[in-house]
């Protein structure tokens, strides 16, 4: 006989990750203090790893690469991020992800953690008719807009304490496009941004949510052996 693993599958280390979705927007230094919580409570053994889908009022965050140049009518707050990237707007209509995944039993390789985070939103958006992808050299990810040209429909930027995640990815399901105005958003300027309801999808957070759950045990495999966990 074989023996038993002494790692759980996929399937159950998935349904072991704490999904929490809010209803009401989050104000981000809210967000920021309770996510840094749960990294710590994770590490510690604590708590249990974590996706928390939201939103947040209208806001900008500067991530760690941030160029003060490329903040061009700050009509929002302005919030250090301590995340990788630059520039990138928060707001009502985008869908907010935040990770707090522990990598320590799942290969604590980073750059593994950001190429199956940019698979699994693009998994997602694909349920939902939208075509996205990566692209070479660019941060996000992207799609074709309404007028056939190359757009950003999702953006990530992450930080990894102790080998735990924080923070994760934006996509924009209909949010108000202006206000990406105001900054250069992750220091791309020659590129718009786009939305799911832009291009005409008519798939809502709920719909979104559902297919970021159902590609999420996929997403988990890809990231290595599967630690017990909290």
């Amino acid at each position: 006989m074989t023996a038993p693993s002494p790692f759980p599958s996929v399937s159950e280390a998935a349904g072991r990750v704490e999904w929490r979705a809010e209803t009401a927007q989050v104000d981000y230094p809210e967000a920021l203090a309770d996510m840094e919580a749960r990294a710590a409570a994770i590490f510690a053994g604590e708590a249990k790893e974590r996706i928390w889908l939201l939103q947040h009022p209208p806001l900008y965050t500067a991530g760690t690469s941030a160029d003060p140049a490329e903040l061009i009518d700050p009509r929002f707050p302005v919030h250090v991020a301590g995340r990788g990237g630059r520039y990138t707007y928060h707001g009502p209509g985008q869908r907010i992800g935040y990770l707090n995944i522990d990598l320590r039993d799942r290969g604590r390789d980073v750059r593994n953690f950001v190429h199956h985070l940019e698979g699994w939103m693009i998994a997602a958006l694909a349920d939902l008719g939208i075509s996205a992808r990566r692209a070479e050299g660019r941060i996000g990810i992207w799609t074709n807009d309404e007028h056939g040209r190359e757009a950003k429909i999702g953006a990530l930027g992450i930080r990894v304490r102790r080998w735990i995640t924080l923070h994760g990815f934006s996509i924009n399901v209909d949010p108000d496009l202006s206000h990406f105005g105001g900054i250069v958003p992750c220091g791309i300027s020659e590129y718009p941004v786009t939305s799911m309801a832009a291009l005409g999808c008519k798939a809502g957070m709920a719909e979104l949510d559902a297919a970021l759950r159902a590609h999420f045990p996929a997403f988990l495999g890809h990231l290595g052996r599967c630690g017990t966990g909290g």
